[in-house]
């Protein structure tokens, strides 16, 4: 027998889900009237909905760090969608707004621990799942970090796309501290220090220097080389530049064919005079390499309000024995 469903069944199971009236009635009708099944029926939904779209780039939405009353505790977490119209849906903000503020009320530790705690008598994972059936788009909690030291910092960018949070060794630091912060969101670090960087990361990046350097050497040899020839470096660099310039009138038939001969033994015998200058390679991959850690670790980065100190020494002057602990960055689309 066919179950009627009444239009005071679809508004309050509308209101329960927040998803559209037709949904919500079909729903009604496929559970034989039956509202917890309905519910499930929705929540499968939106399930599907989550499968469907799991290739789906989840690259807008809100970063939100906050930090505890005494700031020794920070957090900072990242409720992701597809779009910047459902990323400013009340809804959504909504649920990052409580999201963040219960990862601070039962003092979470991991994003596992915060997907599985109830909110408003669902777990957090399905009530992002819920969302994802009601907007039809993909949303995640793809990121949530905590910090605890002697002083934490928070800082929110405008229009919630990028955040950072960050601790200090020392209590009372909170105008250095939002600074560094700004430095963290400004100037992306990869780490807080070289020495913070696996050793593995740390080799790798070298035999990556050290491969350039070698290169730069080969081509600084075949350039000389053109140079000596009387041919503009530029006009040869490449197959596709040669025939150009040809065409233009900027050099002979007669010079690119030298050209490439030149670039094919030039290159030959720098190749083979590579190993002979392995003393110098290191040491320029060196230097290569010891720039990389000033550039993109915290604590050596140039100052970005004066660029004629570091980090480290910036927060020195605030205090001789005053450092960064660790810190956390994060970014939609990242």
């Amino acid at each position: 027998m066919e179950v009627k469903i009444s239009a005071q069944d679809v508004n309050k199971l509308r209101i329960a889900t927040g998803v559209g009236m037709m949904d919500c009635k079909h729903a009604l009708v496929e559970a034989e009237g039956d509202f917890e099944k309905a519910i499930d029926i929705l929540r499968k939904k939106g399930q599907k909905v989550a499968a469907k779209r799991a290739d789906r780039t989840a690259d807008q939405g809100r970063v939100i760090a906050k930090t505890n009353a005494d700031h020794t505790k920070a957090y900072i977490l990242v409720l992701s969608c597809e779009t910047d119209f459902v990323g400013k849906n009340a809804e959504f903000v909504a649920l990052s707004d409580k999201l963040i503020d219960l990862a601070m009320e039962k003092d979470v530790a991991t994003r596992e621990e915060l997907l599985a705690l109830t909110l408003d008598g669902r777990t957090v994972s399905d009530l992002i799942l819920d969302l994802t059936g009601k907007t039809g788009e993909k949303i995640e909690l793809p990121a949530y970090n905590v910090i605890a030291a002697a002083h934490v910092t928070a800082y929110n960018h405008l229009g919630n796309r990028l955040g950072c949070i960050a601790g200090f060794n020392l209590p009372n630091v909170e105008e250095t501290a939002h600074e560094v912060a700004l430095q963290i969101a400004a100037m992306n670090p990869m780490a807080l220090s070289a020495d913070s960087i696996a050793e593995d990361v740390k080799a790798h990046e070298l035999s990556v220097i050290i491969e350039k350097t070698k290169a730069d050497e080969v081509a600084k040899f075949v350039e000389n080389a053109i140079r000596k020839a009387g041919i503009n470096p530029a006009h040869v660099d490449s197959d596709d530049h040669i025939e150009s310039n040809m065409t233009k009138g900027w050099i002979t038939p007669e010079q690119a064919q030298q050209a490439r001969e030149i670039k094919a033994t030039a290159t030959a015998e720098a190749q083979a005079n590579l190993d002979k200058q392995a003393k110098k390679i290191e040491m320029i991959s060196q230097g290569r390499l010891q720039k990389y850690y000033k550039e993109n670790t915290l604590l050596a980065q140039d100052y970005y309000a004066d660029s004629h100190i570091n980090v480290a020494d910036f927060m020195k002057k605030a205090d001789a024995n005053l450092t960064c602990t660790g810190y956390y960055r994060l970014q939609l689309g990242d």
